[in-house]
């Protein structure tokens, strides 16, 4: 494989680790932070995050088509990566303001009906330009720096820094927000971060020598030639990856968006301490990138990818069975079952983040990278994040209303979320069976 150029030294690694953490800052407020403050300041009602989470993914594969189209066709990352993280971090400013809509609403229906759009609108332009900046923009510009030699630091990269960017997020989100729900001065230390990083990548982002532009045709016919599926076809190994992506996040959109408001409202720890217990022991799960880098260097793709679907199911299983009131201490943030729970849904996380992001972006094929990521958003974030929400919204209607303090009906997350997530996780076996054989051929 032909080596490429600055894949090494600081200014590189800067911008890996740089760009990578503000993104994942921002994903995580987004993932955690905005369903909490849905249930701070509009209602605890989970179909207001159902309709955030699968129109925000509708926004974002758009996007990722759209501007890793125009990407291909220019020959160009740097522009992607810095525009999008500056509107990124100011559509996330923008998001903590939509508390206020609804203020002057003569009912109290009416301002779950205001709000609760707005709160719809603004996330899905945050995630539209996100995409921009993250998905079309920097994950290409690290594919064309990818090679042989240094994939397996890539791909730890990548799967760490989703652990790294919620370990920060919910420790010192949690700090930010505070005992008085105080979102707005969160939203708007991460927005400005996101907004710094866009500013720099201007003046650091370097693109590929080689990288030109590949234009096939007008913007229209190339566009929609992404959504040729017949061409995806022809890359077998690359399809059944992606639905190995698609069936473990189904399993995992289905809890992880719920985690914040389980942990507050449901056994009844504060921000801060929820942020501190899911960071010890996400911490030390960051340290199974270790073996995983040697399989992913030995090519041992699917044995990784068993082994972090095995941890994730005891994870996500031991948070089911013991991580209910009655089980849990909210005074301390000793409480060992949601621990060791975390401990090993964060090491099978990270594992699979990491073996999938090397495994796919190896597969794809160079003259498409931009699309394929797109490609890669609809079996990532499109299929899960819609289906998702089908799946956790009755449970959580089923198993967790109660009535709250102005004696409307509420819903809380409850402990059965994650035993039916242990059952999908399971299934992710399935995909990666066929993914593994056609490894083989």
């Amino acid at each position: 494989m032909k080596e490429k150029t600055k894949t090494s030294g600081f200014q590189f690694w800067l911008l890996v680790w740089g760009l990578g953490i503000a993104g994942q800052l921002c994903w995580n407020i987004e993932n955690q932070w905005f369903n909490t403050f849905v249930y701070a300041k509009i209602a605890k009602d989970p179909t207001i995050i159902s309709f955030m989470v699968a129109i925000s993914a509708i926004a974002t594969t758009i996007a990722t088509f759209i501007f890793g189209t125009m990407s291909d066709r220019m020959g160009k990352r740097r522009p992607f990566i810095a525009i999008g993280y500056i509107l990124w971090g100011i559509f996330t400013i923008l998001f903590g303001t939509t508390e206020f809509i609804g203020k002057g609403a003569s009912t109290a229906s009416n301002v779950i009906m205001l709000a609760g759009t707005a709160v719809v609108l603004a996330d899905a332009l945050m995630s539209f330009f996100g995409s921009m900046g993250n998905d079309a923009g920097f994950n290409v510009w690290l594919n064309d720096k990818m090679t042989e030699k240094n994939r397996g630091q890539i791909g730890a990269a990548l799967a760490t820094q989703p652990v790294i960017g919620t370990i920060i997020g919910t420790v010192v989100g949690g700090i930010l927000i505070g005992k008085n729900d105080n979102y707005m001065r969160l939203f708007i230390i991460m927005g400005g971060l996101v907004i710094l990083c866009g500013i720099l990548a201007l003046f650091l982002v370097k693109d590929e020598p080689d990288l030109k532009p590949n234009k096939r045709g007008s913007f229209r016919e190339q566009l929609f030639s992404a959504f040729n599926f017949r061409e995806l076809i022809k890359h077998k190994e690359l399809l059944w990856v992606f639905l190995v992506l698609t069936v473990y996040f189904i399993a995992f959109n289905v809890y992880y968006p719920h985690v914040g408001n389980y942990m507050i409202y449901y056994l009844g720890f504060s921000p801060d301490n929820i942020g501190i217990i899911q960071g010890i022991a996400l911490i030390l799960g960051m340290f199974s990138v270790i073996p995983a880098t040697r399989l992913l260097n030995k090519n041992r793709f699917a044995a990784a990818a068993s082994i972090s679907i095995i941890l994730s199911v005891a994870g996500v299983g031991i948070l089911g069975l013991f991580g209910r009131p009655g089980k849990v201490d909210p005074s301390t943030i000793l409480n060992w079952n949601l621990l060791i729970g975390m401990f090993f849904f964060g090491c099978g996380y990270i594992m699979f983040m990491q073996v999938t992001s090397v495994w796919m972006k190896q597969l794809f094929p160079e003259e498409a990278k931009g699309q394929f990521e797109g490609f890669r958003i609809i079996f990532f974030v499109l299929i899960p994040w819609v289906v998702s929400p089908l799946i956790a919204n009755p449970i959580i209607k089923s198993n967790g209303q109660i009535t709250d303090t102005n004696g409307m009906a509420a819903y809380l997350p409850t402990h059965v979320l994650f035993l039916i997530s242990t059952v999908l996780i399971v299934l992710t076996f399935v995909p990666l069976v066929f993914a593994a054989r056609e490894r083989k051929v």
